[in-house]
């Protein structure tokens, strides 16, 4: 029976913290940006297929919303002690750095009068295409301006994630010692898929709630799965393994 030899060379390479660090943020913004053509995408066909009198204001009053959601429901975050000001400041930033400080708001204002008679040069092409699609583009940057509303109710929402999963710690902690001393059987299999559960629930939540293309209360996404995170903390902590 033939060996298998194996090359000296070769090195088994290990990512370090610092790697797996930026690989964890270039994923987290893959995703962010997938969500964000996701939505605009979603807008635009809306604004052809199931909302078509409706136009711009239906983006316009999503935008109105979710501020106004802020304003009356979230008065206080452990993260600042103004969260509709905190949502409104990454809205705004994210308007004037995407669409201001790249020049696309003077792009779209050079391009929007219609051109005069027997005007030439690149303009009047300019303006041939995109006078058909002028409500899609300002439809692009308010839904860019929503998606930066909920980024933004998001991270004031993650103390409830943190919150939930120490609960859910601690009590699956109990049941695991419960379990320990009590010689009950334990599953590695429900362990395993219930700590492989855990980090998809944050991310799903976040992209339905950035995705959704219509304004639901952040409250009826943000719940349900902290509720399923702290579900699978748990049981990963009360499925762990008797003895380390």
């Amino acid at each position: 029976m033939a060996e298998t030899v194996t090359d000296p060379r070769r090195r088994v390479v290990q990512e370090g913290l610092i790697a797996k660090s930026l690989g964890a943020l270039a994923r987290i913004i893959q995703w962010l940006l997938l969500s964000l053509l996701f939505s605009i995408i979603i807008e635009w066909a809306g604004m052809l297929l199931w909302w078509p009198d409706e136009g711009l204001e239906h983006s316009r009053a999503m935008l109105s919303r979710e501020i106004g959601y802020l304003d009356t429901d979230f008065r206080r975050s452990v993260i600042t002690s103004d969260p509709a000001r905190f949502a409104k400041r990454v809205a705004d930033n994210t308007y004037h750095y995407l669409f201001e400080v790249t020049r696309f708001v003077d792009l779209i204002h050079w391009v929007t009068p219609a051109p005069l008679q027997g005007e030439t040069g690149l303009r009047p092409t300019l303006h041939k295409y995109y006078r058909p699609t002028a409500e899609f583009v300002i439809a692009m940057m308010q839904i860019t301006q929503l998606f930066s509303v909920r980024l933004a109710i998001l991270i004031l929402a993650m103390p409830v994630f943190l919150l939930f999963s120490l609960l859910a710690l601690v009590d699956g902690l109990v049941q695991r010692d419960l379990r320990r001393w009590g010689g009950g059987r334990e599953s590695s299999f429900v362990y395993h898929y219930a700590k492989k559960a855990a980090l998809p629930l944050v991310v799903l939540a976040w992209v339905t709630y950035l995705a959704l293309p219509f304004s639901l209360h952040p409250t009826f996404v943000v719940l349900p799965f902290a509720t399923l995170f702290a579900l699978s903390v748990a049981v990963t902590a009360s499925t762990f393994k008797k003895y380390l």
